[in-house]
């Protein structure tokens, strides 16, 4: 079972929509001990850091996320907000601690050309740092929608686990993947055909 995490916040909707459009079913699942039964986790997010992962602390979700991801090694997807949980710590409206297992912070975007505006709002072509699996059979610099004001800085050896990049008047993290930890900063529910493709490519490594 794929469980789709629900805290109270996310797009839920368009991700089932998505998974079903590539004939995969999904389950919602808020309830820490049916999480446990999942064969992968995707976690998506939409709202404020701090706020949305108090939600997943309130939940009693933080724990079991760990030992399935981190002990037993479930596949996870973090999309947006569900990848920026990764880090260490995010400076969004103070200092909120992630769930830290990618090293680094989640900033501000900080452009240096006054022509990209933020929130990073639209359609931006990625870079490939590296193969990954949730990238196959996808063409060179492909485009995906996007929607964020923050972004991942991974940090120290953890920023060779980066995989894809997009520029929005600076470097973004786009994707990575650490072991079975995989995450996108865009939206592959809003994406078309490359999004789709993202999802069933994920599947594909369950």
């Amino acid at each position: 079972m794929i469980a789709v995490v629900d805290y109270g916040a996310g797009n839920l909707r368009s991700v089932v929509n998505g998974f079903e459009a590539i004939d995969h079913k999904v389950e919602v699942v808020k309830d820490p001990d049916k999480l446990v039964k999942a064969t992968a986790i995707i976690l998506p997010g939409v709202g404020a850091f701090g706020d949305c992962m108090e939600k997943i602390r309130r939940q009693n979700l933080v724990e079991p996320l760990n030992e399935l991801i981190l002990g037993q090694r479930v596949p996870y997807l973090g999309i947006c907000l569900g990848m920026q949980f990764l880090a260490e710590e995010s400076l969004e409206k103070g200092c909120h601690q992630g769930l830290g297992w990618i090293r680094g912070k989640v900033e501000l975007m900080t452009p240096d050309d006054g022509n990209f505006r933020i929130p990073h709002m639209g359609w931006n072509d990625v870079s490939y740092k590296k193969t990954c699996p949730l990238f196959e059979e996808l063409g060179e610099k492909p485009v995906f929608y996007f929607v964020h004001s923050y972004h991942l800085v991974a940090i120290e050896n953890d920023a060779d686990f980066v995989t894809a990049t997009c520029w929005h008047g600076l470097t973004v993290t786009a994707a990575l993947q650490k072991d079975n930890i995989f995450g996108v900063q865009f939206h592959p529910e809003k994406s078309q055909e490359n999004g789709l493709k993202v999802l069933e490519n994920f599947v594909k490594v369950i």
